[in-house]
């Protein structure tokens, strides 16, 4: 399990600024830091983007018949750039990062339940405040859930704010005047660690099933 993962601000990864993803709090949750690379700056993750176009030729996706026939693919090219590969005069990466190999931090399904932790998504999400438009009719959006703040404030650009120690929703003005508190309705451990923090609509639900089936 890494320490750590840089990543973009593309679904299911990042959100364009705003709340953590169901992926993303997933892994705080496990104990995994999230670093968010800007929108639209692909060079600020220039070797990985590299190595992901690397493995992409490498293992012929459009000769795989199945997921698991890719996956197999995936693995076997994998070992030959890390074992096998090398520039001339210089050794493997194996050989250069000998300690990659052994695991620090492993990760057991069935071990999640006692190391996945809510107070570390508590946490985090207390250092967010995020813009939001009240609707005509008095109401914000979080995480595709309705909350209504009072229709006094309505088309009002307002900030949302996480407070960890009661778990609501704070709505406060720029100015740092609190219009409202809401109860949170969706960060909960079973919520986040069956991805359905945020509220599906018109979307198949197939890998959301799949994942509280196996919790």
């Amino acid at each position: 399990m890494p320490q750590r993962l840089r990543v973009d601000n593309g679904t299911p990864w990042g959100s364009w600024s705003d709340l953590p993803t169901d992926l993303s709090l997933w892994l705080i949750g496990l104990g995994v830091d999230m670093h968010w690379n800007h929108p639209n700056r692909p060079q600020e993750n220039g070797i990985i983007e590299r190595s992901q176009g690397t493995g992409k030729r490498w293992a012929e996706p459009h000769a795989c018949d199945t997921v698991q026939q890719l996956q197999h693919h995936f693995d076997a090219m994998d070992r030959i750039q890390r074992e096998v590969y090398a520039e001339r005069g210089k050794p493997t990466r194996l050989q250069a990062h000998p300690g990659l190999s052994q695991v620090q931090r492993p990760y057991r399904r069935a071990g999640e339940k006692t190391a996945w932790k809510l107070q570390r998504v508590l946490d985090h999400l207390a250092g967010y405040a995020v813009t939001r438009r009240v609707g005509p009719h008095g109401h914000v959006s979080i995480y595709n859930r309705n909350y209504y703040v009072g229709v006094i404030h309505s088309r009002r650009t307002v900030q949302i704010m996480f407070d960890p120690d009661t778990l609501h929703w704070l709505v406060v003005t720029d100015n740092g005047q609190l219009l409202n508190r809401l109860p949170v309705k969706e960060i909960s451990m079973k919520a986040i660690r069956t991805l359905a923090v945020t509220k599906k609509t018109n979307r198949p639900r197939s890998q959301y099933r799949k994942r509280q089936k196996e919790l």
